[in-house]
């Protein structure tokens, strides 16, 4: 099964996203509509849903064509794609207004405050969540669909 290997990579990518969102995207609205909560966080994940599942899909397919160069496995080349999704993120929520740098931390929605002591581990815990996804549910589908 040769055929159209960039498509597979591409399929396999988005399968995570394209099932983690939708879920996420529903408890949150849930949260805000029975909690009350003040934040509008269903807002800031439209966009994101529209997104991750494309940059997972194409860096899938940047794995597939750049693994037999530089032999980088799979669950590190995963790692990788959160350390230029959040710069980026963050960069365009500032833009829009949805993020705010203050002298403590972050503002989101100018309603919810995270200290800066909070966001290092939480990133690494992120980090480490893509490896794991990575390697695992994205890595065994490349092999399923013949393409790692």
């Amino acid at each position: 099964m040769n055929s159209h290997p960039y498509l597979r990579a591409y399929l396999a990518g988005i399968f995570v996203p394209t099932l983690v969102l939708p879920i996420l995207l529903t408890v949150f609205i849930v949260v805000r509509i029975v909690l009350k909560a003040p934040v509008p966080i269903e807002q800031g994940l439209i966009f994101p849903m529209a997104v991750v599942p494309l940059l997972f899909g194409l860096w899938n397919m940047l794995w597939l064509c750049s693994h037999k160069r530089t032999h980088l496995p799979i669950g590190v080349h995963g790692a990788i794609l959160p350390l230029l999704m959040a710069p980026t993120g963050a960069l365009v929520a500032t833009c829009l207004g949805v993020l705010e740098f203050g002298p403590a931390g972050v503002v989101w929605f100018h309603a919810c405050a995270v200290p800066y002591a909070l966001i290092a581990p939480c990133f690494l815990a992120v980090l480490a969540g893509y490896y794991l996804v990575w390697k695992y549910i994205v890595g065994f589908l490349n092999r399923v669909l013949g393409i790692a």
